[in-house]
């Protein structure tokens, strides 16, 4: 590390920008010869949108785009659909859809907006899940290494900043996102076994990425945020480290130091669910250095111990967006969420903490020393379209206000941040929630079961976000 002199804020080339997903945002589910993939093929929950045609972003990029220019985006974060480019996980390639990807990237480059791809969000191919249980089988590694092949290869001449896989440990602890059977949920050695894949498959994309892509930034998305003890009593703080290194060390330390987190091998080994490795496993983890780190953040969490004797309680998301239906995890011998009374809450249950932010960004830059692009922050909520066609979303500007305050502290502390991608540009799919928990600056007009005109809207919150970005982070109270 350099001592250079402190800074006072945002980079003059820092990329303000704007983040989707494709599976929460294209539609287009099965046309042009793409294939069903898992979250395509997960009912939603009762009275939820499913993936068919979400904001329908597949027919309305270029709209799209000319929206993210007129907001003033720097970069646009978005993955492409592995089941859109090879439709049986491997083999022949769908033009189609190779097509779609080249008009998207080109218009972005033409309105000057730096394209951040997103290798795989949550949307892996349902037929490779039929196949082999995807990515609890290291079959998956072949075809995941094809597919980046065959993205780079196409794409990689335009796009200079990759990402890798996102959200290694929601994937992880929220089967959902894996397409997996009840009896699989019920399998800890399948989940750690599953994760151990996914970080195999990380270090295979930073490889090809660096071969097929001369002078490009790739790194992993992790979500991950800071964990306070509920009391001073010393085990509260024992379960504070322990949280912190299962849901967050422990997946850092593979990406970017290429080994097991001590205490969390440990910590598995106690279990008896750690991994097998194969020949070949460990160097290649250490292959797959990241040139930094992006980062998901919208809430901190508060824990207290879990003697080894309790009953497991599995994280229950809310559904309802009624404050006090969520269901906090405990995980024995570790440690148990808890609510913070100190901070307020979403309707679904989420302490918002733009100073949990800072201090989550100085933990990870002390640690590892890699700059860190925020590719997802943003407070969910009920928007409502009044009378004369307009959303206030003041509650959004408060809570972005807060974070980007926060994070320019922490710039100010020395982190080296480079980019801001909130969640979302636009309203799409929640994973969770459907359409009724909001995020985007752009309004769409549907609900859950009514797809209506999928109109663009701009909310108060775009107008806002628009000047923050033309002035380069400042903030008007």
């Amino acid at each position: 590390m350099e001592y250079l002199k402190k800074p006072a804020g945002f980079p003059e080339s820092f990329m303000w920008g704007g983040a989707s997903a494709a599976f929460q945002y294209e539609g287009a589910w099965n046309e042009d010869g793409k294939s069903p993939n898992i979250m395509d093929m997960i009912p939603p929950h009762e009275g939820m949108a499913d993936t068919h045609v979400t904001s329908d972003h597949y027919h309305r990029y270029g709209d799209d785009i000319t929206l993210m220019k007129e907001l003033g985006l720097k970069g646009y974060r978005f993955s492409i659909s592995w089941s859109r480019i090879l439709p049986n996980g491997r083999g022949k390639v769908n033009q189609e859809g190779i097509a779609f990807y080249n008009k998207l990237i080109d218009k972005l480059i033409e309105n000057d907006i730096i394209p951040v791809v997103t290798l795989y969000h949550f949307d892996m191919p349902y037929c490779l899940k039929e196949e082999y249980n995807g990515w609890a089988s290291r079959k998956i590694l072949d075809d995941f290494s094809e597919f980046c092949e065959v993205v780079f290869k196409a794409f990689g001449s335009r796009v200079k900043y990759w990402l890798t896989i996102n959200e290694q440990i929601s994937i992880l602890f929220y089967p959902k996102f894996t397409g997996s059977s009840p009896e699989d949920e019920k399998d800890d050695i399948w989940r750690y076994r599953m994760n151990h894949n996914f970080s195999l498959g990380h270090a295979i994309a930073v490889k090809l990425c660096r071969k097929y892509v001369p002078g490009c930034k790739v790194g992993p998305v992790v979500g991950w945020n800071v964990s306070y003890p509920a009391t001073s009593k010393p085990e509260d703080s024992l379960a504070s480290y322990n949280r912190d290194v299962i849901q967050g060390y422990s997946i850092f330390d593979l990406y970017i130091q290429g080994k097991y987190n001590p205490s969390f091998w440990s910590y598995l080994c106690d279990r008896g669910i750690q991994p097998e490795f194969s020949s070949g496993d460990k160097d290649l983890l250490k292959e797959g250095r990241p040139d930094f780190i992006a980062l998901n953040y919208y809430r901190s969490a508060t824990v207290k111990y879990a003697f080894l004797e309790s009953r497991e309680i599995k994280h229950q998301y809310n559904l309802s967006g009624k404050k006090g239906n969520i269901t906090y995890p405990l995980r024995p011998g570790a440690y148990q969420e808890c609510k913070n009374d100190y901070l307020e809450v979403t309707d679904w249950d989420w302490a918002m903490d733009p100073a949990g932010f800072r201090l989550t960004l100085r933990k990870i830059y002390d640690r590892y020393e890699l700059p860190i692009m925020i590719t997802e922050n943003g407070l969910g909520a009920y928007d409502v379209l009044d009378d004369a066609g307009t959303i206030n979303d003041e509650y959004r500007i408060q809570y972005l206000a807060k974070h980007i305050k926060a994070m320019k502290l922490a710039i100010q502390d020395g982190v080296e941040i480079f980019g801001y991608h909130p969640w979302s540009f636009m309203d799409l799919l929640s994973t969770s929630n459907g359409f009724s928990k909001r995020y985007g600056f752009v309004y769409v007009n549907r609900t859950e079961n009514d797809l209506k005109d999928l109109r663009r809207i701009r909310k108060k919150s775009f107008y806002w976000y628009r000047n923050v970005i033309k002035t380069n982070g400042e903030i008007v109270d």
